[in-house]
């Protein structure tokens, strides 16, 4: 099956039996060319996969809309010296605040907030240590800063802070993106579902 792929991507490291997913077996899902930063082209299109396949889904899914609109533009890898040389992912997504992401005030619904925290830097992590990023949200702890109304442009920035075991978690922060000024800030756990229970 490598073969029917245009780029090299590591198989997905299982410690008993088949991964959950595995993000290289996935439908290419658009270009990546415009993504900047230092990762690998074959982590950012198996990363935006994941994302459109997943967060996004099919035209009757939940969150389509809005998930159709955020675009990826940096997915980056750095070795963090004040963790003992651990590599550390971020990505960094764009959306603007359009009328169907509104609560009844006409600012930026609660919900809609969470699910944009809800894509996370585990799975460019994961694809470059060769481990299973992909999870399902365990905990989401969420801080309300500001709020968004129709046309603010949102940057959502992620980062990883662990992958092991089963357990993994990342960081988030939703900005202004022409003021810099905090929309919401996030914590978020996600977890490697048992395989008996899916």
């Amino acid at each position: 099956m490598s073969s029917s792929h245009s780029h090299h991507t590591p198989p997905a490291k299982t410690s008993k039996g088949k991964a959950w997913i595995d993000p290289a077996s996935l439908p290419n899902q658009g270009d990546i060319s415009s993504i900047a930063g230092n990762a690998p082209d074959y982590v950012k299109q198996l990363n935006y996969n994941t994302y459109h396949s997943y967060g996004v889904g099919g035209e009757d899914c939940f969150g389509y809309k809005v998930g159709k609109e955020v675009e990826f533009v940096d997915v980056s890898i750095d070795r963090k010296l004040e963790r003992q040389g651990r590599l550390e992912a971020t990505t960094t997504a764009e959306v603007t605040v359009n009328r169907y992401m509104l609560n009844g005030a006409g600012m930026l619904h609660g919900g809609c907030l969470a699910y944009l925290i809800d894509n996370t830097p585990l799975v460019v992590l994961g694809l470059v240590q060769n481990v299973n990023g992909v999870g399902v949200t365990q905990a989401l702890n969420v801080l309300f800063h500001s709020p968004a109304p129709l046309g603010t442009s949102l940057r959502i920035v992620s980062t990883s802070v662990s992958l092991g075991g089963r357990v993994m978690t990342s960081r988030c922060e939703i900005l202004d993106n022409k003021t810099g000024r905090a929309i919401a800030s996030a914590f978020l756990n996600k977890m490697q579902p048992n395989s008996a229970k899916l």
